[in-house]
């Protein structure tokens, strides 16, 4: 055990005694080192004294971008609706029928009421020569407003007076017949006097009057008004009116 130890503590004192050189050392202190590299015709010197550049990253082909085509310009709303109800937008046709009998008158009135409900029917008689003047309050569309305008004509004290039952001036009032024009003029007068606003003056009808038709409605319904108006009264001839 002694001699072991002994052993020992001399190995120590000799690895010491070679490590601090009491044996001499090597003329290149890196000699030795080259016996324990691997592979060193591998190794390649990139830089002395300076730190190595980074890689250079090779540059990328440049990609062909398609332009992007410049949107179109886009009207603004408000022109857009504009526009829209213009084209949407097509004006009335107005038809007129001239020297139509009161029998052919009111069949093409009835007819226009019953298939051709868009258009607006306004009747205009005119009366023959020598017939004298009328004071009148034009047609009423039904029975109840010619009933109502009669009773406003209460109201106003106006009491002579009939409404029309048959003919071309169905539900019209009459509110005097005179032989000349003077005459329904005065009585025109008068009854302003009272707050009758809607009397009128007119030559007188008969039984030589002719009455005027006009019709106006959509335009898309004309060829088939007019159809239907010529199998009522083939001799008449449909006019356009403003």
């Amino acid at each position: 055990m002694k001699a072991l130890v002994f052993l020992l503590v001399l190995a120590n004192l000799l690895f010491y005694a070679f490590g601090a050189g009491y044996f001499g050392r090597l003329d290149n202190p890196d000699a030795g080192r080259v016996e324990h590299q691997v592979m060193p015709e591998r190794m390649r010197i990139v830089s002395r004294g300076e730190a190595p550049a980074a890689p250079v990253k090779a540059a990328e082909p440049a990609r062909e971008v398609a332009p992007n085509p410049a949107p179109a310009e886009a009207a603004p709303p408000e022109v857009a609706k504009e526009e829209v109800a213009k084209l949407a937008e097509v004006p009335p046709v107005c038809l007129a029928w001239d020297h139509l009998s009161v029998a052919e008158a009111d069949r093409l009135s009835e007819l226009a009421a019953n298939k051709f409900k868009d258009f607006k029917i306004a009747r205009r008689v005119v009366a023959a020569e020598g017939n004298g003047w009328w004071v009148h309050i034009p047609p009423q569309a039904s029975k109840a407003e010619v009933d109502k305008k009669a009773g406003e004509l209460r109201d106003l004290e106006v009491t002579d007076f009939f409404v029309v039952q048959e003919g071309a001036n169905r539900f019209a009032i009459s509110l005097g017949v005179f032989s000349s024009e003077k005459g329904a003029q005065d009585r025109l007068a008068e009854l302003k006097v009272k707050g009758v606003r809607s009397a009128r003056v007119a030559p007188r009808p008969g039984k030589d009057s002719t009455v005027k038709l006009l019709a106006t409605g959509p335009a898309a319904d004309k060829k088939g008004l007019i159809a239907a108006a010529g199998k009522i009264a083939p001799k008449a001839e449909a006019l356009l009116c403003k």
